[in-house]
């Protein structure tokens, strides 16, 4: 049996449905009968709630229920949302403080939700919604990016949730004292909105004695495990589905308080409720992602070798610990902290802070890119600095080949890569020789131009245990995956892996994914590791299969040793050749039910390491400040390609993500915690004008931790993007005397660096 698939695209099989309108995702999914919840939310970021009024609410015309705070205590719902604590050097986890499901007592950020009103008619929830009176205390807003200030939680001193640290500090300290060279860089990182096509939306129903709750997310499996905890219930009486996503980006991936809300009500009432967050809505409540200063130390020998490497973070995690808020830019920053140069020792110091604004957490990357941003910026400053090229400088502190498998300073252990390699091919395709032309070609235009450069490297993360269940039915094959698309291609990529590895027709393969009633048990998608643990779960849950074949048919037929090749099952001195599917048929005509179903959980021996070079060039009309993204090439190590067109349009959707971060979105609170930009009036979002043709080539390194070879692609483009249209806009400036410059690059911002430039 093959290994790996072929390697080949072919078109993705969701497209037609998603493009003539068949895609079905929650809000086509309404039962006959569904009530409609609407919220009641803080108008403010910080008070505290005098009253809470919702009796003439509750007579409103269509009005079913309204529930509170106090309704769900009285209902014994009192548990805390979850949240995992990172680790604190004070001694103890970081803090945890209870999260409410409704406000109780205190509202935190502007938006949060303070009551639940189902009615029939989303118009009637609306209008009692505004009947409710809500009186409250303001309290003064902590939003500054700092300890001190307004007390978010009582038991947060400080409003300090965690303090993290990782490394050895005093060989860092050793090795700058010995240090020929110090670059040091502070580097902020704007926080900025998901915004997915398809914002956030769940129905909830109750037939008295399981709850079935349908929502838009990224994983079926802790949902049911937080509701059935949270909402006193026994696991088996959840049942959680998820249908088509229109995009979710990491955003998607925790449990809400929304979905509790709406779950609660759906068993109260008993009737089917049916909750769609409108833009607005979504703006203000989605968790936030990024939304950090770093300062970062290199410290250089007399031959520009890097000898140590210094952060100290200071992190946002908005009012309440969202799912992995705190082990954002903490444990996942550190995966990946000294990129892809042979660093002897670093040290990583992070302090996470609560203010009172819409909770952070994970979006696409999830401190990978903010890691690469910083250390690949401070490194291209360094090779100012030090007078070299930037692709010199790097080429001088790669990790070469020969030291793979390389354990890093974070104790991460890279499996293999050849960064010079890429590097090479990189500076090839686009075309760095011929940047001076270009150059001098803009600057008659009266525009300048700059090149941009950083070499990334991603780790894959999640749980690296996964599942495949592979059932032959009588017209077909069924594919049972605990991963969740919410538009990667997944059911393309999974059948044709299986195709590939079994001969079976990729016609003839159904993916089948978010229900945890057909699925027991799945880590979701998250981390970019859905096809690389996906397909190493397929992978052996085909070799149990095909063994358990060959056992079969040596008994039936009585020839042997049969063997599968090239998807046909044979053996010497037989002339029956048998495909899976013929195996399939004729161990159902003989009962053998046992051989239509085959399941196995896996393990991956180890992360793989995706990365790349990724170079582009910026113009910018000095009169402006305006920024045009001209030229980009990514150049990426990705692994053996499973399907080479949509990784590539993986790392198209990354960059262009990376691109708006970098340049024009921004999302921003005032010194009230009210946000500004609530609206796309407010809020820019990158469009296909803002984008040249994203030029992609594959080098890849196969990963040595998974037969595939495969090294995950979701993420990449992000990871890189940032700090290669960040470093080509400060290149751009560089001679015009703008020595800093910070996300996103606006062009108000913009005109502003070079107005004090000059002056």
């Amino acid at each position: 049996m093959r290994a790996f698939g072929k390697s080949q695209g072919v078109k993705r099989r969701e497209d037609v449905r998603f493009l003539t309108g068949e895609g079905r995702y929650v809000s086509d999914l309404l039962p006959e009968g569904a009530l409609h919840a609407v919220f009641l939310r803080a108008p403010v970021a910080h008070g505290v709630i005098t009253a809470l009024d919702v009796e003439d609410a509750r007579t409103m015309p269509g009005v079913v229920a309204v529930l509170t705070a106090y309704d769900l205590k009285a209902a014994g719902i009192t548990a805390s949302m979850w949240g995992a604590p990172a680790r604190d050097q004070r001694g103890r986890s970081g803090i945890s403080p209870h999260r409410p499901i409704l406000a109780d007592g205190i509202m935190r950020f502007a938006g949060e939700a303070v009551a639940l009103v189902v009615a029939e008619t989303r118009a009637e929830a609306l209008d009692a919604a505004e009947a409710i009176t809500l009186d409250f205390d303001d309290a003064p807003a902590h939003v500054a990016l700092d300890t001190g200030g307004p007390a978010v939680h009582p038991e947060a001193e400080d409003n300090l949730a965690y303090d993290w640290l990782l490394g050895d500090e005093d060989a860092v300290t050793a090795a700058f004292e010995r240090a020929a060279h110090v670059t040091r860089l502070s580097v902020r990182q704007n926080r900025v909105m998901v915004a997915s096509m398809e914002p956030r939306a769940a129905i909830a129903s109750w037939d008295g004695q399981r709850l079935h709750l349908t929502f838009n997310g990224q994983g079926v499996w802790i949902p049911k495990r937080e509701v059935a905890r949270i909402l006193n219930l026994p696991p088996e009486a959840v049942h959680v589905t998820i249908p088509d996503v229109g995009g979710g980006f990491g955003m998607k991936s925790f449990v809400y308080p929304e979905h509790l809300a709406v779950a609660q009500a759906a068993r109260v009432i008993g009737r089917p409720v049916a909750w769609a967050s409108d833009r607005a809505e979504a703006m203000l409540t989605d968790t936030g992602a990024r939304d950090l200063t770093s300062v970062a130390e290199l410290a250089f020998d007399a031959d520009h070798r890097i000898l140590g490497y210094r952060v100290r973070t200071k992190s946002n995690l908005g009012a309440y610990n969202s799912q992995f808020g705190q082990n954002i830019q903490s444990e996942l920053f550190s995966k990946v902290l000294t990129g892809v140069y042979d660093i002897p020792c670093a040290l990583l110091h992070v302090q996470g802070i609560y203010t009172h604004t819409t909770p952070v957490d994970a979006y696409r990357g999830a401190g990978r890119p903010e890691a690469i941003t910083l250390l690949e910026r401070t490194m291209d400053m360094a090779a100012r600095e030090l007078g070299l090229s930037p692709f010199e400088l790097r080429a001088r502190n790669f990790i070469p080949p020969a030291r793979f498998p390389y354990t890093t300073p974070s104790h991460v252990t890279y499996d293999v890569g050849d960064f010079a390699r890429v590097q090479d091919r990189a500076q090839a395709l686009a075309d760095v020789d011929g940047f001076a032309a270009r150059k001098a070609e803009s600057a008659a235009r009266g525009l300048l131009r700059g090149l941009g450069y950083a070499y990334y490297i991603e780790s894959i993360l999640g749980d690296d245990t996964e599942g495949a269940t592979v059932e032959f039915t009588e017209t077909g094959v069924n594919l049972y995956v605990g991963t969740q698309s919410n538009g990667q291609g997944h059911e393309t990529v999974y059948a044709q892996y299986l195709a590939d590895l079994t001969g079976i027709p990729f016609d003839e393969i159904t993916v089948v994914q978010g229900d945890s009633d057909r699925i027991a048990q799945g880590g979701g998608t998250g981390g970019s590791r859905s096809v690389t643990v996906q397909t190493f779960a397929t992978h052996q849950t085909a070799e149990k299969m095909v063994t358990a074949f060959v056992a079969f048919l040596e008994t039936e037929i009585e020839a042997a040793p049969f063997t599968f090749e090239d998807g046909i099952f044979s053996a010497p001195g037989s002339n029956r050749r048998l495909t899976l599917r013929e195996a399939a048929d004729l161990a159902r005509s003989r009962g053998r039910a046992d051989l239509l179903r085959h399941e196995n959980r896996a393990k991956l021996p180890g992360r793989s390491f995706p990365n790349g070079a990724h170079l582009c060039e910026v113009e910018i009309d000095p009169e402006t400040g305006a920024l045009t993204l001209d030229r980009y090439f990514a150049t990426d190590d990705l692994g053996t390609l499973m399907h080479p067109q949509l990784a590539e349009g993986q790392v198209h959707g990354g960059v262009a993500q990376g691109f708006g971060q970098a340049v024009i979105e921004e999302a921003r609170y005032d010194d009230d915690g009210q946000l500004l930009s609530g609206s796309f009036m407010d809020y820019a979002m990158p469009r296909a004008s803002d984008l040249p043709v994203i030029h992609f080539a594959s080098v890849p390194t196969p990963s040595r931790n998974n037969p595939v070879g495969m090294k995950g692609c979701g993420e990449a483009g992000t990871v890189g993007a940032i700090a290669a249209v960040t470093n080509a806009a400060l290149d751009a400036l560089w001679d015009r005397g703008v020595r800093h410059i910070d996300m996103p690059l606006t062009p108000q911002r913009i005109w502003t660096w070079l107005s004090e430039a000059g002056a």
